[in-house]
């Protein structure tokens, strides 16, 4: 199974604004309709003032319930590609993104859902609520943290999820201006007996911090991150110092060879190179940064991208990956 081209076009058919800061972007890609699950995100790729950027954003659409994608941006104070995309992108433009990706996705299981969001966090739970309601027949319950009521997104189509499910659907509004940030004790509240639910969770990170603490159990517990740091792989080689082995790297018509580092990814290793590949969230999530290891292999720290087939053919992210023992050769998409 060979991937598919990492960045492809897609034209804007409609602008929907969501909020005071949030638009949704309703695509129509040129190679035919995407195939996707719902929890999913996008990859965009937009060039600022000459520097190529890149950012995650997830869809609010669900396969089975809408026939567009449509993925939704927060404009974010000193976020250069959701400003960008706000104040440049029109109906009928062309924007460059990736195939959905990512594993924040539903699991077979007739466990009630619940789901906590905070400010824009609520892009991927809603996806995930509009496919639960229409391929199963779970209760789902969303927990919605926003700072006020002009950052409300979605309120129109909630309100109308639960007009069609009424004895399965539920929703909380928790409004920070009026109410103070959302603590513990609401949290516990609003899962109440159902503690043995899947809980996903999506938002800013001190808020899903919270929201783990707090959470009862023992159901099982499903977080979504954007730029999140990831773990570090233990070693007993000091972080700086040189192991055996070599890393060579193919980046268009660019090779380049750098003695290996202990602990350090095929990024790091390709931008001690003088190397610029393609990444975004640097945390596993995206496969903005996937590269094929030709030679030799490579353990991934976190990967929540990349299917198992993926793996096996011989794809990682290389944000994540680390090479093992020996030399490796590595060719970017």
């Amino acid at each position: 199974m060979s991937r598919p081209p990492l960045f492809q076009r897609a034209t804007v058919t409609r602008i929907v604004k969501e909020s005071s800061d949030a638009r949704t972007f309703v695509l129509a890609p040129h190679d035919g309709p995407f195939s996707y699950r719902a929890g999913q995100f996008c990859t965009f790729r937009v060039d600022v003032d000459g520097t190529e950027l890149f950012r995650s954003y997830s869809m609010s659409s669900a396969p089975e319930t809408d026939g567009e994608l449509m993925t939704t941006v927060k404009r974010v104070p000193g976020g250069k590609v959701s400003n960008w995309l706000h104040d440049n992108v029109a109906e009928g433009d062309a924007v460059e993104l990736t195939r959905p990706a990512g594993t924040f996705c539903l699991r077979p299981t007739s466990a009630p859902l619940l789901g906590f969001s905070g400010g824009s966090g609520i892009t991927p739970i809603l996806s995930l609520a509009k496919s639960a309601l229409a391929t199963t027949d779970r209760h789902v319950r969303l927990l919605c943290a926003d700072r006020d009521h002009a950052s409300v997104m979605f309120d129109a189509v909630l309100n109308e999820l639960t007009e069609r499910y009424p004895d399965r659907f539920s929703f909380v509004r928790h409004l920070d201006d009026r109410g103070g940030f959302l603590d513990a004790a609401a949290v516990r509240h609003f899962v109440g007996a159902e503690g043995e639910a899947d809980s996903y969770l999506c938002g800013p990170e001190p808020f899903m911090a919270l929201v783990e603490s707090a959470l009862p159990g023992p159901g099982r517990i499903f977080s979504e991150r954007f730029g999140a740091v990831a773990p570090t792989v233990p070693s007993a080689d000091a972080p700086d110092s040189e192991v055996e082995g070599t890393v060579s790297i193919v980046l268009g018509r660019k090779k380049v060879s750098v003695p290996r580092k202990a602990n350090e990814t095929l990024l790091e290793s390709a931008r001690r190179a003088g190397l610029t590949p393609p990444f975004s969230c640097e945390s596993g999530n995206c496969a903005t940064c996937i590269a094929t290891v030709t030679e030799g292999s490579a353990t991934m720290r976190v990967n929540d991208a990349l299917s198992d087939d993926e793996v096996a053919e011989g794809y990682v992210l290389t944000c994540q990956a680390v090479p093992d023992t020996g030399s490796i050769k590595v060719r970017y998409e």
